[in-house]
């Protein structure tokens, strides 16, 4: 599995935070609060709430508390983290791409200058979904049956411009094919659209539709990537289909932009102990989670490389079009 390969090249590093980080408490009695920006119960919120008690283990002398603020697509979320005061004592969950797609469709109050990346926690690709009883049993089944009959298709995402849609967009210009694109407030709503043969498509992410997928209430036709997803190894992807798409959803942390680098690197190094260490990992496993750590650095030049191929297709094909 996706985790368990991860541990094991973790395995040799050390478990403990660093020593500035373990030995001092952290400054003042206010809990840190991590913002979500979706709703409790979803995917986020679960692997973040799972998180905390690792996060408490590894900066010696902090609370943490969650706290939701749902709406607009994550752009409420989002830019009450870019506002927090810069003084350690908030935290960001961000998704990309919908933390790049919301500064490209429209003009939030926040940029992407105003984060520090702290490191990234989850990698989870986008996938096709159908329902058990579907005629489709492969993307060519699909694509064959789109080309006779463009926009007969409905494809279920959770919402414009995620990562759901964008893998729309993708098989679309790769295949030459029309489809129709349904948003929905989420998975909850796709799922019970697909089920009910509202839609033929839910296109959802691997990681999060595997309970739906192991009770078989729905069928995986492809996921993204350049690999099979590790957890569904018999579910093909669509590069083997013939059509690169590598669309998918990462969850990072961020602070505010001007939160000293002291802190910075504190709460950094907090999230490198958590993500190296094997009680983390375990439970991760559990809860099939999709955890890929990256450092700051490289979590940061992640998201602008997207931010800037996600510019780049909006000026050919902007996706509030579709």
């Amino acid at each position: 599995m996706l985790i368990s390969r991860r541990a094991t090249l973790l395995a040799g590093a050390t478990l403990a935070a660093p020593a500035v980080g373990r030995a001092q408490a952290w400054p003042g009695e206010r809990p840190i609060q991590i913002i979500v920006p979706f709703p409790p119960g979803g995917g986020t919120d679960v692997n973040i709430r799972a998180m905390v008690p690792h996060f408490e283990r590894h900066l010696r002398g902090a609370r943490f508390v969650v706290m939701n603020r749902p709406g607009a697509g994550a752009e409420i979320g989002y830019t009450a983290m870019a506002q927090a005061a810069p003084d350690g004592h908030t935290i960001g969950t961000v998704i990309t791409p919908s933390l790049q797609t919301i500064t490209i469709e429209r003009q939030p109050r926040y940029t992407l200058d105003d984060f520090a990346f702290l490191g990234s926690v989850v990698e989870d690709p986008s996938a096709f979904q159908v329902a058990p009883d579907s005629p489709f049993r492969t993307v060519a089944d699909l694509v064959a049956f789109a080309r006779a009959n463009p926009g007969a298709v409905s494809v279920g995402t959770a919402g414009i411009g995620s990562d759901d849609h964008l893998l729309m967009i993708g098989l679309e210009r790769a295949a030459g094919i029309r489809l129709n694109h349904i948003p929905f407030a989420g998975q909850a709503p796709t799922v019970t659209a697909l089920l009910g043969g509202h839609i033929q498509v839910a296109s959802m992410n691997m990681g999060e539709s595997m309970s739906l997928i192991r009770s078989g209430r729905v069928r995986p036709l492809a996921s993204a990537g350049a690999e099979r997803f590790p957890m569904t190894p018999d579910v093909p992807t669509f590069r083997e289909a013939g059509y690169a798409l590598d669309t998918r959803v990462v969850r990072s942390l961020v602070v505010p932009a001007a939160t000293p680098q002291p802190i910075r690197e504190r709460l950094a190094d907090m999230l490198a102990a958590t993500m190296r260490d094997r009680a983390w990992i375990s439970e991760a496993e559990r809860l099939e989670i999709p955890l890929r750590y990256l450092n700051a650095e490289d979590t940061r030049a992640l998201v602008y490389r997207e931010a800037e191929a996600l510019r780049r297709l909006w000026a050919e094909q902007p996706w509030r079009d579709q």
